[in-house]
């Protein structure tokens, strides 16, 4: 269920909407709720195109975080490994990868809501995926995220999240990618 959020189980005292996660604050172009929402089935998903939720708390990305990252996927480019190195290139220092930066998106849809009455959920891919500002190392990361479209496919039925991920006082997303989630009644 990774990056589609949480799926089934109870739900969380404190949930922005009330009991049923309708009605919860920044639906439709309002302010984003914080906290963790519920929704309470399909149907509540469905009826809860536009809903802007989050932001998340804070989340500090480290050098060994981006380190690991880049030892993972064999992407060690100085721009990230190298602080002495990356002190004299564009950024002044080390920068985290892109592609750690989208990994996030999971985080921010996981920790944001969680849609009940599925047996299960999935990511399903990406869209849009765009990188307008960089995360650099030890920098705090906030992400938000907004329903963008639901729809009925063969049984199961799609969600479009739009997350954006931003770095604490930024005046700008360092990532901003629509998720795609599939969910299984």
């Amino acid at each position: 269920m990774t990056g589609a959020g949480r799926a089934g189980g109870a739900s969380t005292p404190g949930t922005p909407g009330g009991p049923d996660g309708a009605g919860a604050p920044g639906a439709a172009g309002g302010a984003p709720a914080s906290g963790r929402h519920v929704f309470r089935g399909l149907d509540r998903l469905s009826e809860s195109v536009g809903i802007r939720l989050g932001p998340t708390g804070w989340r500090t990305i480290t050098q060994d975080d981006i380190t690991v990252f880049g030892r993972i996927t064999g992407d060690e480019q100085w721009i990230h490994t190298d602080a002495e190195r990356a002190r004299q290139g564009p950024f002044g220092r080390t920068i985290a990868h892109g592609f750690l930066t989208l990994a996030l998106c999971s985080w921010v849809l996981d920790e944001l809501q969680t849609t009940t009455g599925v047996s299960y959920a999935i990511n399903y891919g990406l869209d849009r995926v765009r990188f307008p500002a960089v995360v650099p190392a030890g920098a705090r990361v906030s992400g938000t995220v907004r329903l963008d479209a639901v729809r009925e496919r063969g049984g199961d039925v799609d969600a479009a999240w739009v997350v954006e991920i931003t770095v604490e006082g930024a005046g700008r997303p360092s990532c901003v990618a629509t998720m795609l989630s599939r969910y299984r009644p």
